[in-house]
């Protein structure tokens, strides 16, 4: 086959399972408001369960739900027959999933469900199947073909049920006024995560780690000072540890462009006053806005009486993950 043809398959395919999704607009009905309130009414979790193809889709679809903001996990059908149903409480909400509708692990635990009492949504491709007419609710996810051209691997089907399943989280998602700060608690090793619950008091060097001179210290003196800390700067306090300038790598070298003595010249002199500087409360990725907006590599950390508390540069907010 040459690459001709295998280009014009693979569009064929995106053609394909495009149409299938597209098609999905019609099927945003009443059925799926009314899936949307029997989860948003549930009082335990929202259990997922579906075989071979489904299944997979169904795992994706139960950690959607879980990670925006709906409780939920994923049963494997043919477990669910095998001890997984004790998984299952009458205070949960099971959505099922099944393009024919009527798959044999599906279907054997269909009474058991009924019986133990738990709304059932169902998802398939197939209105009248057996799944479709015990569920409480029933969303059609029908396509008009699959994408394989033999017609029988599954692939727009699951194409539709996978973006039915994320249109009902972010439905649900906003309907329960999820927000980022909400999605970074479910995702506290994510780079959002971070962004939006690490503080700079978790990163900031603090105590001994600081790189600090007295006012009066000489130039040369500021300079073993940088150089030990490591972090490209020195604080330059007053005696009560107010911040009065911060001395860089940029100042030196500019000091050094000048012919300055660093024996003879006190740092205050060439220090830049004050500093830009950030209260250890904030979120981390303010001090990446102060460091993009004035173009510095580092900030002071100090208190609302101007008390230094740490210093943090680029570097540690790169290890960090947040930027």
């Amino acid at each position: 086959m040459d690459s001709i043809a295998l280009k014009e398959l693979a569009r064929a395919v995106i053609n394909t399972e495009a149409t299938a999704v597209t098609n999905l607009l019609s099927r945003i009905d009443d059925a799926f408001v009314a899936a949307c309130q029997l989860i948003l009414e549930c009082r335990g979790r929202i259990v997922v369960l579906g075989m071979g193809k489904s299944g997979h889709i169904a795992g994706k679809i139960a950690a959607t739900l879980a990670s925006t903001g709906t409780p939920a996990f994923f049963v494997h059908a043919a477990e669910a027959s095998h001890g997984d149903l004790g998984m299952i409480t009458a205070e949960d909400v099971v959505l099922l999933l099944s393009n024919s509708g009527e798959t044999d692990e599906v279907r054997q635990i269909l009474p058991l469900l009924k019986r133990l009492g738990v709304s059932i949504i169902a998802m398939t491709g197939r209105p009248t199947s057996t799944l479709a007419s015990h569920a409480d609710v029933h969303i059609d996810v029908a396509v008009h073909a699959e994408a394989c051209p033999l017609g029988l691997a599954p692939t727009s089907s699951t194409t539709a049920a996978l973006v039915m399943g994320d249109a009902l989280a972010v439905s649900l998602l906003e309907s329960r006024g999820f927000t980022a700060q909400d999605f970074a608690r479910s995702h506290p090793a994510g780079q959002l995560g971070k962004r939006l619950l690490l503080h700079i008091h978790d990163i900031m060097h603090s105590g001994d780690q600081i790189p600090r001179v007295s006012s009066n210290a000489s130039l040369s003196e500021a300079i073993v000072e940088m150089t030990k800390k490591r972090l490209g700067m020195v604080v330059i306090t007053d005696t009560e540890l107010k911040a009065q300038g911060v001395f860089t790598d940029g100042d030196l070298r500019r000091a050094l462009e000048h012919a300055v003595d660093p024996h003879k010249t006190a740092v205050g002199e060439v220090m830049t006053p004050n500093g830009r500087s950030i209260h250890s409360g904030a979120l981390a990725v303010e001090a990446v806005k102060l460091l993009q907006q004035y173009k510095i590599q580092g900030l002071l950390v100090v208190d609302d009486d101007n008390r230094l508390q740490g210093v943090l540069n680029f570097n540690d907010l790169l290890q960090a993950g947040v930027i």
